[in-house]
């Protein structure tokens, strides 16, 4: 990368080639990659495979990602930082942190310790190093994106290459722990975050001004904007409502459905529609709007939920539907709130010197989302009854109201907010 190549203005990506969209976008391959082991794979691994009681894990897994939340957005300040001086500086602080990253989520998946303590004590470590390394290249790649600028309708693009890649990753990872085992996924992860990193560093290049160093190191700037912190009360409830029933679905696949084998096909036919699903919301947001179709979207995702409250064992296609429509819903969560916050960005005319700010309280709301679905929901779980291979009818009903019902409810309050605080709201037009 050479700095002096670096434009005074965010370049256009209306007519920007397919090799600027993938360059910038492949980032979201490898990230996506990694979340899924982490967020869903990892407490059902600790716990079927050693024994690791369900609250200590939750409470665990709860801490770990606290401490990660609160470290986005002290990132977010840095990476304005990062920005001021050049795009080459942020650069080499995500490679740095790839590194880290690879070899944090390979260590955690094979702990070289026994006995429940040791292990929590080395989840919690290689967790905390895991999320940190995560959280420096998540949230400087997503300032990146967003200081790329557009219109509406470019600012979907720009977060549809970064997401779509995204949830190839996801596939991905949703099939090949299964097929090839952790062992080979932990290695396949490494090799493409490495090429994803070399990537970005022949991407278009953000913005970049100089008298931006200042006006970004402030952290709370964010909520000195009205809308921002309406979008982010949004984003908050609608995470939540969708953290839940991320953290649970494996034990919903193999205790309520009792269809184990089948993990790959309902996971891979989820992402695999949010994937497909993302050039339509695009599609869609140039004749109805971002908010509109969000909108849209979450009504999908509980009328989705509810059906899945009604299945049992042998409902196999009823749920690979289930699994279809959610993806087609999940294509919206990842696309369209982060255009909108780029939109926002750009409205509050804190373009160029403050989005790592502004993404650093999003990814801290997106960590704090996944806490309190692991740490609520996991020992809730036990307290009712439940444990991991149970087949009792209370045990059962508790795994479904907390991955069916729930969700519902949070994402019905979701798309009043989102109707209330953004859609009928000056301040949310964008």
């Amino acid at each position: 990368m050479n700095d002096t190549a670096l434009p005074l203005a965010p370049p256009s990506m209306q007519h920007a080639r397919l090799r600027d969209g993938a360059t910038y976008g492949a980032l979201g391959m490898p990230l996506a990659f990694v979340a899924l082991p982490l967020y869903v794979v990892l407490p059902n691994h600790y716990a079927s495979e050693y024994g690791v009681p369900l609250a200590w894990l939750g409470a665990v897994l709860l801490c770990a990602r606290l401490f990660d939340a609160f470290a986005d957005p002290l990132i977010g300040r840095w990476s304005d930082r990062l920005f001021a001086r050049s795009a080459h500086s942020a650069w080499r602080v995500i490679a740095i942190a790839a590194v880290v990253l690879a070899l944090g989520f390979r260590g955690l998946f094979f702990p070289p310790v026994t006995g429940n303590a040791a292990l929590l004590i080395w989840c919690a470590t290689l967790l905390a190093i895991a999320y940190l390394s995560y959280s420096i290249v998540t949230v400087t790649h997503q300032a990146w994106g967003a200081r790329l600028g557009g219109d509406e309708a470019q600012r979907a693009r720009i977060v549809a290459w970064r997401e779509g890649l995204a949830l190839v990753g996801v596939l991905l990872a949703s099939v090949l722990p299964s097929v090839a085992g952790l062992d080979v996924s932990t290695l396949t992860f490494a090799l493409l975050l490495l090429a994803s990193v070399a990537c970005l560093a022949r991407a278009p290049q953000p913005l970049r001004e100089k008298t931006a160093a200042n006006e970004g190191s402030v952290p709370t700037r964010p909520f000195t904007t009205p809308a921002f912190r309406s979008l982010l009360a949004i984003y908050l409830v609608n995470g939540i409502a969708s953290a839940v029933p991320a953290t649970l679905v494996l034990f919903f696949i193999r205790d309520k459905l009792d269809a184990p084998a089948y993990e790959p096909v309902f996971l891979a036919s989820y992402f695999a529609a949010g994937a497909l699903a993302i050039p339509l919301w695009v599609r869609a947001v140039v004749r109805f709007g971002l908010a509109r179709c969000w909108l849209a979207g979450m009504l999908l995702a509980i009328g989705v939920f509810a059906w899945a409250g009604l299945l049992g064992p042998g409902d196999i296609a009823a749920y690979t539907a289930v699994c279809v429509l959610s993806g087609v819903a999940l294509g919206a969560d990842l696309t369209l709130p982060g255009a909108l916050l780029a939109g926002l960005i750009q409205r509050a005319g804190h373009a160029g010197h403050a989005e790592g700010a502004y993404f650093g309280w999003w990814n801290f709301a997106t960590k704090l989302n996944l806490a309190l679905a692991a740490g609520v929901a996991l020992p809730a779980l036990q307290w009712f009854g439940y444990a991991p291979g149970s087949r009792g009818g209370p045990a059962l009903a508790a795994l479904t109201i907390a991955y069916c019902v729930v969700p519902c409810l949070l994402k019905a309050i979701a798309v009043a907010l989102l109707y209330t605080l953004w859609i009928r709201s000056p301040e949310g037009q964008a």
